[in-house]
């Protein structure tokens, strides 16, 4: 069975305090001098707060700042919800990225670039939790996530939805920059370290690349997906 959200639990300054603003803290933990802002505006709220010497001992990174809080989990978007939430539909599809601060890094890029709308893998993917969160730096409260059981049957899902798909790989023959599908109801898929999943490969409508000098080597595929981010938008300005 699918997860029912994400997010129950935060770290980081950015991070806490876009869960405080979205009102999904339900505990906060401090330490004296690093979180008393914050702590102030949970206090003020109703919040449960907690202050220490050392919260590293409750965190599930190793650098949580100062700060940890407990939250109400994000719930996950049903992929159809996501693509009626655009006209034209936007989406970023993630396959296979283990890194959760690329994925939060890409979630950031999203929201910067007008494309609040992930999809994401039950399976073989970094969690949506506090690394990813922390990377994100608040961009992951603003997002609609979709988790699906694979980035493969989410392609197929959408062409029945009508929606084209761009799988990202330097061997694409097609260049990203100024495609014509940015401007229709599209799915950019982000591959991982590896690249695209040979399935997802085989069924995307396109495989584009990005352009880069010769004699480099590929992207990092949280920049990748920032590039394509802001491609659209420049794309639909």
């Amino acid at each position: 069975m699918a997860a029912a959200g994400f997010g129950d639990s935060v770290e980081g300054l950015h991070a806490v305090a876009a869960a405080l603003e979205a009102g999904r803290v339900t505990k906060l933990f401090f330490e004296r001098g690093r979180g008393d802002e914050l702590a102030e505006q949970a206090q003020a709220a109703g919040i449960s707060v907690s202050v220490s010497d050392d919260v590293r001992p409750l965190a599930r990174t190793t650098a949580p700042q100062g700060v940890v809080a407990r939250c109400t989990p994000i719930r996950f978007t049903a992929l159809d919800d996501l693509v009626a939430e655009a006209t034209p539909a936007a989406l970023v599809m993630v396959d296979h990225v283990e890194d959760p601060h690329n994925v939060g890094a890409i979630a950031r890029s999203a929201v910067a670039a007008g494309v609040p709308r992930l999809v994401v893998p039950g399976r073989r993917a970094a969690p949506l939790g506090a690394a990813a969160f922390k990377a994100a730096a608040g961009a992951l409260e603003r997002c609609r996530v979709a988790q699906v059981s694979s980035i493969a049957d989410a392609v197929g899902q959408c062409k029945r939805l009508d929606v084209w798909t761009i799988g990202l790989d330097a061997s694409g023959d097609d260049s990203l920059f100024n495609h014509p599908l940015l401007n229709q109801p599209v799915a950019v898929v982000v591959g991982g370290e590896t690249g695209l999943h040979r399935l997802v490969r085989d069924r995307v409508d396109v495989v584009a690349s990005i352009p880069m000098a010769s004699g480099t080597e590929s992207l990092n595929a949280s920049v990748a997906a920032a590039l394509a981010c802001f491609e659209i938008l420049r794309s639909r300005s």
